[in-house]
């Protein structure tokens, strides 16, 4: 089993998004058949009255009542409640468990199910969000990010790439290598965050996308520097999504009250637009402390990094955005 980090006593949940046929259920089904060092609690949600993946999971636990099926409808809205309740029964034994592995419906917005965990007294005590992985089928995920919706609105293949830490491309056998790439370059533009590891029938190194605490603030540290240069120095490419991710750097220190009203007056008017958010910051008075932040949506967690500032390394100030409508120029000059 992969090696929990300082994380502490908290039972970690994966949340698996993506559209209906992407592969989740297959994914789920090889986490449990393929491995016997994770002991893992599945939470499944099928989109519809009647989950018809029940049977198929189910055949892959070593008991029956290891297995959670939640009622009709999706995760993320008008089950919330279903969800605290399922958790809260769980973590009367959630120590018999490595991990829990939420699946969500193929129309689910993961941020209600973050936001429940993360701020929920009866959740935070005894759960952390590890992951968001989403599964994309190679073959039609253009189809799903292409489709237009009403009034402007952002579509949902959209937002589950935003939010996602890693991206499984699913079904690569099945398209050529210059729309693999080309796939692949999309993804990028739209979250630089999330790492896209290329699977066929859903499998991958289970290593590679399950308890590595991909949700968590320090993020931002591993971060590709080249994104936050500025756009005047890149590659001009056309870009026809509404979500994209954007990085903003400076030098210096930071006023925290400054900060605080930018960051105020930021979500309380776009909020909805902003996916993810991450942070890597230096305060005056501060001293050598560093300090780091994430959000989804308007609710963002903040305090201070694992490892200060080294002594002679430059304060450089790093800010990413997820989300769509974003204005680079716009947020610089905020």
């Amino acid at each position: 089993m992969a090696t929990e980090s300082t994380s502490d006593d908290l039972t970690p949940i994966t949340v698996v998004t993506g559209f209906l046929g992407a592969g989740k259920t297959t994914l789920v089904n090889y986490i449990l058949k393929e491995q016997n060092k994770w002991k893992i609690a599945v939470l499944e949600n099928e989109f519809g009255e009647v989950s018809i993946d029940d049977g198929l999971v189910a055949e892959s636990m070593d008991a029956p009542e290891d297995l959670i099926t939640m009622d009709n409808g999706c995760v993320c809205c008008s089950v919330r409640g279903d969800l605290i309740r399922t958790l809260g029964q769980l973590s009367k034994r959630r120590k018999d468990f490595d991990a829990i592995l939420l699946e969500t419906t193929g129309l689910a917005d993961p941020a209600p199910i973050v936001y429940t965990v993360q701020t929920n007294p009866k959740m935070s005590d005894h759960y952390r969000i590890d992951s968001i992985v989403c599964l994309a089928d190679a073959k039609h995920l253009e189809q799903h990010l292409d489709e237009v919706k009403p009034d402007g609105a952002c579509n949902e293949a959209q937002q589950q790439v935003a939010f996602a830490d890693k991206i499984l491309l699913n079904k690569t056998d099945l398209v050529t290598k210059e729309d693999l790439v080309r796939v692949k370059k999309r993804l990028a533009t739209m979250n630089q965050f999330a790492t896209v590891i290329e699977t066929q029938r859903s499998r991958a190194p289970l290593e590679s996308f399950l308890g590595l605490n991909s949700f968590n603030m320090e993020g931002i540290l591993a971060y590709d520097p080249s994104f936050f240069d500025d756009e005047s120095t890149k590659e001009k490419t056309h870009n026809t999504d509404l979500v994209q991710s954007v990085g903003v750097k400076f030098s210096g220190n930071l006023h925290a009250q400054w900060f605080n009203m930018f960051m105020m007056d930021l979500l309380r008017e776009r909020a909805a637009d902003l996916y993810r958010t991450k942070g890597l910051l230096s305060f005056h008075g501060q001293g050598d402390t560093k300090f780091v932040f994430q959000g989804v949506h308007e609710q963002i967690n903040f305090g201070p990094a694992e490892k200060p500032w080294a002594e002679g390394e430059e304060r450089i100030n790093k800010f990413v955005f997820i989300g769509k409508n974003l204005d680079r120029a716009e947020l610089t000059k905020s």
